[in-house]
């Protein structure tokens, strides 16, 4: 378990690439050092500084022969002199005596950066060649010079790049340490903060670390949000119900209470006792049925049967259907439909409950004498906008953005009346238009009226399937 974390893991890769890194640098180094080239071309370059000298010497008028000058330098010198003849045959050997044979080297050796030719037991001679004017060639060669461990440890250039790597190693591990807890310690956050939620107090994760741990620390956040706001809405939702079946079970309960008591002690008593109650548990009814349908809509459970539908005729039946209101509240119902309207690929129950709840919603927000008017235009996306537009107060900008949040209710002036309802309708509507790859929208303002846009694609996403909650 010591190495569980996520810092002690990045530390300890962070460590083994550190030192993988010095390792093979340390290698490299040691091959270098036991190579020794800069030895190599040191004698290389004395072989060849001989080999100037004894090609003067063998020049010199009263010079003897350069068997002899070079044999001489051989000596002085200490290196190893070969005269080889035109054909490469050895003529003279300053070591033949003392030495294994040399021949001469091949010519793809004479192309190496650092010149070197084995003698007939295998030995490494480093070497240096000079063709002379009478045709025959001038070698000098000295042994490859060879760096022994105890010589490399007692280098005082090894002690300095020693006590270097291992400084260079003590802050790297510093560094993957501090770094490790750069990328973990936002990490860890995010650990404490997720342990607390769903707690409504959970406070969001202040944006640290690289990129992708940002990225995270935003996911969350926005979690937080989402999840935080589905708490709320869930407890607004429950306390909207309970707020609104309080009133008519308090109504069924008290008019219960009259009819057993005796309270109500006449025919007439009874039978508005009697009404309430129904009115009441009708309305109840209607609530839990819309709720209902609310929840299937949030699931994507609902049963969406998509089907071609006359959208005019559909349009026309409801404005018929609410004749009978529209002229008791004096408001005039009008309905203006293109000449080229095609049908519409949805599902035409759920579309009349739409423009149904839109419709009444309309009627009774428009005053005596006003007009409550549905409107339909084709556009060039294969979409169709149908408007349901009164000629009402309007609705505050402030109240714009919420209209489609159940239970609320613009005018509170309106509840407790006869007609008072749950504020569930528009949305519902919403929900439907969703369902169907549409969206749905208000345009209002203050004594001009609102106007409610549903946008609907003529051929829906999944026209075949029952259409998902996204």
């Amino acid at each position: 378990m010591m190495f569980s974390s996520l810092r002690s893991r990045l530390w300890l890769s962070y460590a083994f690439l550190i030192v993988t890194a010095l390792s093979i640098v340390t290698i490299v180094l040691f091959i270098s050092l036991f190579r020794n080239p800069f030895m190599y071309r040191q004698t290389t370059e004395r072989l060849k500084a001989v080999q100037a000298v004894v090609l003067e010497r063998s020049q010199e008028p009263d010079a003897p022969g350069i068997s002899v000058v070079a044999d001489r330098m051989a000596r002085t010198f200490d290196v190893r002199i070969l005269l080889f003849d035109a054909d490469h045959q050895v003529e003279f050997d300053s070591s033949a005596k003392t030495e294994a044979g040399i021949h001469f080297p091949e010519r793809r050796n004479l192309l190496r950066t650092v010149p070197i030719v084995r003698d007939e037991t295998g030995r490494a001679w480093l070497y240096s060649v000079e063709k002379l004017p009478n045709g025959t060639f001038l070698m000098l060669a000295s042994p490859r010079p060879n760096l022994s461990i105890v010589n490399l440890f007692s280098d005082e250039f090894l002690p300095i790049i020693l006590i270097g790597g291992g400084i260079a190693l003590l802050l790297s591990l510093i560094v993957a340490f501090l770094f490790a807890g750069w990328i973990a310690n936002p990490l860890q956050r995010v650990v404490h903060a997720a342990s607390e939620m769903p707690s409504v107090e959970a406070k969001p994760v202040e944006v640290h670390g690289p990129h992708e741990v940002r990225e995270l620390t935003r996911a969350f956040n926005n979690m937080v949000e989402r999840v935080q706001a589905s708490q709320r809405s869930q407890r607004e939702f429950v306390a909207n119900v309970s707020h609104e079946l309080k009133t008519p079970l308090t109504s069924v309960q008290g008019f219960a209470q009259a009819i057993l008591d005796g309270t109500a002690d006449t025919d007439e008593s009874r039978q508005q006792a009697a009404q309430v109650i129904y009115n009441e548990s009708g309305r109840m009814h209607r609530m839990v049925l819309d709720l209902l349908d609310l929840a299937k809509l949030d699931a994507g459970t609902a049963d969406m049967k998509m089907s071609p539908f006359n959208l005019s005729a559909l349009l026309h039946s409801i404005a018929e259907k609410f004749t009978p209101q529209s002229q008791r509240a004096g408001v005039k119902i009008e309905v203006n439909l293109p000449t080229n309207l095609t049908p519409l690929i949805a599902d035409g129950d759920r579309m009349a409950q739409v423009f149904t709840n839109l419709v009444d919603n309309a009627l009774k927000f428009t005053p005596h004498g006003g007009v409550v008017s549905l409107n339909v235009e084709l556009d060039d996306h294969a979409q169709v906008k149908i408007s349901v537009a009164d000629t009402g107060a309007g609705i505050p900008d402030g109240e714009q953005a919420r209209i489609f949040q159940r239970f609320y209710q613009a005018d509170p002036a309106r509840k407790g009346g006869e007609h008072h309802g749950a504020g569930l309708g528009l949305a519902i509507a919403h929900e439907i238009v969703a369902a169907h790859g549409g969206r749905i929208s208000v345009r209002s303002r203050a004594g001009e009226g609102a106007t409610i846009d549903v946008l609907l694609p003529l051929v829906p996403p999944n026209a075949t399937t029952k259409p998902r909650k996204k």
